[in-house]
């Protein structure tokens, strides 16, 4: 039996990703309570605890009378050694609870898509094989960023220093060159949303296909030939929420500087709870649409429907589309 054809866009992708996440509900949410909610909670409560526990600014009339006195500040390091701390363990814990949960959570979206036994013990083994992979690819695509703004490092040196060579007179307030820098940044914007957009699919690619690093950037970039628009709407839709929750946190660690009673409120514990809730889903189904949009790309590429025959050669082809239990085939058609 034969769905009709569907328009590729947003709305499919996100509908699809609904339905694969729904039919397999308690599967997903164990595994965001094991890897989304830990990262979600401290995520929203970082910029508070960091507030709280970092160390009060210096009183700068008692430092300058220590100064003129020749009695300088004892115990006063350049670099606060708490805050510091607090944030490097708050990112590496970030870091690799992030690598957790979007290798979980592609996997279990993988063999949900084509109505496979989804299993927790399973999903949480996948961790074990895609960690260092997703790990190394992070790395190498960190690697090409820091190119790209070396390289437009770069041509700002060299025009800057070609201008003063022939002669000019550089005014780097003058209203021409902050003009000219702006219309860099702008390039450079545009330069990292492009590459963005084709890594979309890099961290799928690594989970499902064991291809890492530039390997597995090469192949999201051919992969999404044709459905950047698709990858970029989920790029806006998705980062457009994650802003407001961000802002509200921070709005949150605000209110309650200097404020060391404040935290302990109910207000404070509820929006903690919703902001972090929120968060946490968000981050399930944008894992769930990359995983979704990569294997409508390999159906656009002629891939998927070679290896549903290979698998399924004698059986019905079962896909979580609509109850999770109707054996049906699916047809896309991109506009």
């Amino acid at each position: 039996m034969a769905a009709p054809s569907a328009p590729l866009n947003l709305c499919t992708v996100l509908n699809e990703s609904k339905r694969i996440v729904n039919a397999h509900s308690r599967h997903f949410l164990a595994l965001s309570v094991l890897f989304l909610l830990p990262l979600c909670f401290s995520s929203i409560v970082y910029p508070t605890v960091q507030n709280l526990l970092s160390d009060p600014s210096p009183n700068n009339s008692k430092i300058f009378l220590q100064i003129s006195t020749f009695n300088p500040p004892q115990h006063q390091p350049i670099i606060a050694t708490k805050p510091l701390c607090i944030a490097v363990s708050f990112f590496l814990f970030i870091f690799v609870f992030s690598l957790c949960a979007v290798g979980s959570i592609t996997y279990s979206v993988f063999h949900g898509f084509y109505g496979r036994p989804v299993k927790l013990i399973s999903a949480i083994k996948s961790v074990l094989f895609s960690f260092f992979p997703l790990l190394g690819t992070v790395l190498v695509s960190q690697i090409l960023v820091l190119l790209v703004f070396t390289v437009f490092g770069l041509v700002l040196f060299l025009v800057v220093r070609g201008a003063e060579l022939m002669g000019f007179q550089m005014e780097y307030n003058s209203p021409y060159f902050i003009g000219f820098l702006a219309v860099l940044a702008m390039v450079l914007f545009l330069v990292l949303l492009y590459l963005q957009v084709n890594w979309t699919l890099a961290s799928v690619v690594v989970v499902v296909e064991s291809n890492w690093g530039f390997g597995s950037l090469t192949r999201s970039t051919n992969l999404i030939k044709g459905m950047r628009g698709v990858a970029l709407s989920l790029m806006l839709f998705f980062g457009f929420f994650f802003s407001i929750l961000g802002f509200c946190s921070w709005a949150s660690a605000l209110d309650l500087d200097g404020d060391t009673d404040g935290w302990k409120s109910w207000a404070f514990a509820v929006q903690i709870v919703v902001t972090s809730t929120s968060l946490m889903l968000l981050m399930l189904y944008n894992a769930a649409a990359n995983t979704v949009l990569y294997m409508y790309c390999r159906a656009l590429n002629g891939e998927l429907a070679m290896e549903i025959a290979e698998e399924f050669a004698t059986e019905y082809v079962s896909l979580p589309f609509d109850d999770g239990k109707v054996p049906h085939l699916v047809s896309v058609a991109y506009t």
